[in-house]
């Protein structure tokens, strides 16, 4: 059983020094297809989450026995079945976000960061270390995509979770439910941490 100062460090690295987002810049799609919804980013996010820390611990135990050869294919399946549990799942208790995500459940399966964590960590680490960092690697990625959904939904339609919270005479800023909008929100969260948060980390080491 690793330490858990270890644990932590894993924990503490995904979530910032190692983020899947903005430090190694894996799953930008999803920044674009479904964060002008908070609703929808944050059942993304818990999608992932939970196929990111589950996958790497089912192939984790798998790692001695896998053949060199076809490791990749067996990763993608075994993603693949965790991605189908989501899948059935919303189409069972949220048929609505269901409908509305529609094909992006699914693509969870491509999403690079999934098969980045199995190769960097679940095939060489035991399997709760390989479980700490799919969970952290998808709390790290959905923090950044749940903060740009925030302000995508609010500015672009003048609500959270589809609740109206700006005054009547807010004009909505239409370009931030368009896939533009994504790309700016993310380029200006990315500009934000590397100015302040790598400047003063930096700052200190000195």
């Amino acid at each position: 059983m690793p330490a858990t100062s270890s644990l932590g460090r894993i924990f503490r690295e995904n979530l910032g020094a190692n983020n899947p987002v903005f430090a190694q810049v894996l799953g930008i799609c999803s920044t674009l297809a479904v964060t002008n919804v908070f609703l929808n980013t944050l059942v993304m996010c818990i999608g992932l989450t939970f196929t990111c820390a589950l996958g790497n611990a089912t192939i984790s135990l798998m790692r001695h026995r896998l053949p060199g050869r076809v490791r990749m294919m067996v990763e993608v399946m075994v993603i693949a079945v965790y991605v189908i549990v989501v899948d059935i799942v919303l189409k069972a208790y949220a048929p609505a976000v269901s409908r509305q995500l529609g094909p992006y459940v699914g693509l969870i399966i491509t999403n690079c960061i999934l098969m980045g964590r199995a190769e960097a960590c679940a095939l060489a680490q035991p399997p709760m270390p390989a479980l700490v960092d799919g969970l952290s690697s998808g709390l790290g990625y959905s923090y950044v995509l749940l903060t740009i959904a925030f302000f995508r939904e609010l500015l672009g339609s003048g609500s959270i979770l589809g609740v109206h919270v700006l005054g009547a005479g807010w004009v909505n800023w239409a370009i931030m439910v368009m896939a533009p909008g994504g790309f700016f929100m993310l380029a200006l969260f990315i500009w934000a941490v590397k100015t302040f948060w790598v400047r003063e980390k930096t700052a200190a080491k000195a």
